[in-house]
């Protein structure tokens, strides 16, 4: 059984990093070099740093940062941001990062997913969705989550796969910065309809939320970030009471 991923997600904006309650309203929660440092010493299994300021002023992420947060780091290291071009990815992952994670810029051009898969690999390419139960439906949103698509996560999900995705990173914009746990439906469905990891995202407020994304939402990473910054999880602690809950962690 492969072991379960813990990830930390580190939002940059302004060469900060932040954290807001469905993106909006953000609070500083310190220095994301630092905070890289001490996730990777903690056992943090992954790492996610995205560039959240960078799709909406269009903006690529800041190289120096990667550049920096990557001497600091020994685990596999994700950036997003502003990616675009195979020439954004040959950069990052030339400057440290060993996947990088693209969003708005492959609904708006999904042959950028075949792109970069074809040139770079499917295990380094990750494709973000920020997605929205509106009724019964769960809407696909652009642009850190502020502008509304009528593309369906299960279908772009999906094509994603096909055209070469190593794995999706799903944010629930419903759950995200809750804190009252993940979409666990969604991701359940999302892990039975593809056969690729899929990582969870917004809403973890507690352990058992981590307990509940793995056993009821059947992904096979979650990531959170308030929860870690703010020091109200410890990454031990949590992956001692998942490992009590049966679930296969990297202690």
């Amino acid at each position: 059984m492969l072991t379960k991923r813990i990830i930390p997600c580190l939002d940059i904006k302004n060469g900060r990093t932040v954290k807001g309650i469905n993106f909006v309203g953000l609070r500083d929660a310190g220095d994301p070099v630092e905070l890289a440092k001490k996730y990777a010493d903690e056992g943090a299994d992954e790492l996610v740093f995205l560039d959240i300021s960078a799709t909406l002023e269009g903006r690529n992420t800041t190289l120096e940062m990667v550049l920096k947060v990557a001497e600091q780091v020994n685990i596999p290291f994700t950036v997003g941001g502003g990616i675009s071009s195979i020439d954004d990815v040959d950069r990052l992952l030339k400057f440290g990062a060993d996947k990088i994670s693209i969003n708005s810029s492959a609904i708006k051009r999904p042959e950028l997913i075949n792109e970069l898969s074809n040139k770079f690999g499917s295990q380094c390419i990750v494709v973000a969705i920020d997605a929205k139960q509106i009724e019964e439906n769960w809407r696909v949103h652009l642009a850190g989550g502020s502008i509304a698509t009528d593309l369906d996560l299960f279908d772009w999900a999906k094509e994603a796969e096909q055209r070469g995705a190593g794995e999706i990173l799903f944010t629930s914009m419903n759950n995200d910065g809750t804190k009252d746990g993940f979409a666990n439906d969604a991701l359940a469905k999302l892990s039975e309809e593809l056969n690729i990891p899929i990582i969870a995202s917004g809403g973890a407020g507690s352990i058992q939320h981590f307990v509940d994304a793995f056993n009821i939402g059947k992904s096979d990473a979650a990531l959170a970030a308030s929860v870690f910054h703010f020091e109200e999880i410890a990454i031990q602690d949590l992956k001692k009471e998942l490992k009590k809950n049966n679930i296969e962690v990297r202690l």
